[in-house]
């Protein structure tokens, strides 16, 4: 294991020095984080499929429990547990317009993961660095549990549990615990734990900071710069049900499934479960007593616990629902937590958009209107006073303070270009699928899947790698 030794301490030092903060001690973030024979006791998996480009490099790595898909390449990096997800990567002859200017693609686009640390995170969508349109790039950086990296090449960032970094670009930046930031391109920024911030320059701003006594609650890092609170906890407590998942080369689904959905079958389907028509579950997924509705989807890392989608259901990254009835077309953000009981369910109407990063712990039953948007911290109806507005009405203001939320700028703009995401988002997971090869999506295209796994060195100097491989795809 003195390989894998030597390379973790060579990340940290590479990792420290792009900071460039002196209170940062990476070292105390990393060191005994995982466990030594975790790294070569998980093996690492890659999906083949004839619908994405394939090409996979790993070099002189520990790649312990990932998934791979599409084109990636991973140098002197340690990977674990994460989802590195290459499926909407742009492909050669894209052209992308970059400061009024058009850019065609020389190459198809790749993830390139170089001297970075990740743990449990996700990595999805493409490159949106004007610099690097080809390359998906994240260097120099340690991101802990259960972030997201989604469409944002990152350089000597460090990036907190359950953080998203979202369609910009971070360099020397600083993510705290539980912040969503998607504000163009940033250098040097400290961003403090609870913060949502979404900034289109010359267009919008938004910003809402929760309350850090509350927040402490749901995560925090412990005097051993460990994560803990509620939703650690939650995670924790569902860690059994996949290890039969992991246990078997390739698991099987129990249940009937629509020939045009897609549940992966590293996700997690119990007790009384229906799927609809043009439906995607991605892996890590955990469904428990639940219905999804046609064109719905649940990404990775989401929780979907006693509740019913009524179809058209975008659940982002990260989401939990539970004991939950959500309308036709809403869409629950990245890393959400909307947790109801039994006794006080949560029912959100049709067409509402509930923000990144939102928490709604009820205490009692709440009924959210339809066409509202919803953000920060909820345990109550009267909550909703300071923690909704409809969106009809939102979208004619150009400024707003309310509660701990503040909008400056063209709200019409902000609205419709959430409505054309969910849009996107839906396009691309399948969600209109009518038998036509245009409207297929990644519930249609992932179905004839195989899964292949890497296994590192068991023991030697080498513990805990993976040998060197370039895989490629079968030519003619």
């Amino acid at each position: 294991m003195k390989q894998l030794n030597n390379l973790i301490k060579d990340i940290v030092n590479r990792i420290t020095a792009n900071l460039r903060e002196p209170d940062m001690k990476v070292g105390e973030y990393v060191d005994g984080l995982i466990p030594h024979d975790s790294h070569s006791i998980y093996y690492a998996f890659y999906a083949l499929t004839t619908e994405h480009p394939l090409s996979f490099q790993f070099t002189h790595s520990s790649l312990a429990g990932t998934y791979f898909l599409g084109k990636c390449e991973v140098e002197l990096s340690v990977v674990y547990k994460s989802d590195i997800r290459g499926d909407e990567l742009k492909k050669k002859g894209t052209v992308v317009k970059v400061n009024g200017a058009d850019l065609e693609l020389f190459q198809d686009e790749r993830i390139s993961i170089r001297h970075s640390f990740l743990v449990k995170t996700l990595v999805h969508n493409n490159s949106h660095d004007a610099e690097n349109v080809e390359i998906f790039r994240i260097l120099n950086t340690l991101s802990l549990h259960y972030a997201n990296i989604h469409g944002t090449s990152v350089e000597g960032c460090y990036i907190a549990p359950f953080a998203t970094v979202d369609l910009c670009t971070c360099r020397n930046c600083i993510v705290g615990d539980f912040s969503y930031v998607q504000a163009g391109d940033l250098s040097g920024e400290r961003i403090e734990p609870g913060r949502i911030w979404i900034r289109q320059p010359g267009v919008f701003e938004l910003n809402y900071q929760h309350d850090r006594n509350v927040l402490d609650k749901f995560i925090s890092m412990d005097a051993n710069k460990r994560p803990k609170g509620v939703f650690m906890d939650f995670c924790e407590s569902h860690k059994a049900d996949f290890e039969p998942v992991y246990n078997a080369a390739q698991p099987e689904i129990s249940q009937e499934i629509p020939d045009t959905s897609f549940v992966s079958h590293y996700s997690v389907l119990k007790g009384d479960c229906a799927v609809g028509e043009n439906v995607l579950v991605a892996q890590r997924a955990f469904i428990d007593n639940s219905r999804l509705g046609d064109g719905s989807n649940a990404q990775e890392n989401c929780y979907i616990i006693n509740s019913n989608y009524e179809g058209m259901n975008v659940t982002a990254h990260g989401g939990k629902v539970i004991n939950c009835d959500l309308g036709r077309k809403t869409f629950t953000g990245f890393n959400s937590f909307l947790h109801g009981t039994e006794d006080a369910r949560v029912k959100v109407g049709r067409n509402c958009v509930i923000m990144p990063h939102t928490i709604i712990d009820a205490v009692e039953a709440i009924e959210i209107p339809d066409g509202s948007l919803v953000w920060g911290y909820i345990r109550t109806q009267e909550d909703l006073k300071n923690n909704t507005i409809a969106l009809e009405e939102f979208s004619k203001r150009n400024s707003l303070s309310l509660g701990r939320m503040s909008f400056t700028g063209d709200a019409e703009a902000f609205v419709n270009g959430f409505a054309h995401r969910i849009e996107h988002i839906l396009e691309e997971n399948g969600a209109y699928f009518d038998g036509s090869p245009e409207t297929a999506g990644h519930a249609q295209k992932t179905q004839e899947v195989s899964y292949n796994t890497v296994q590192a060195y068991m023991g030697g100097e080498y513990k805990g790698l993976c040998p060197t491989m370039l895989i490629k795809p079968l030519t003619h």
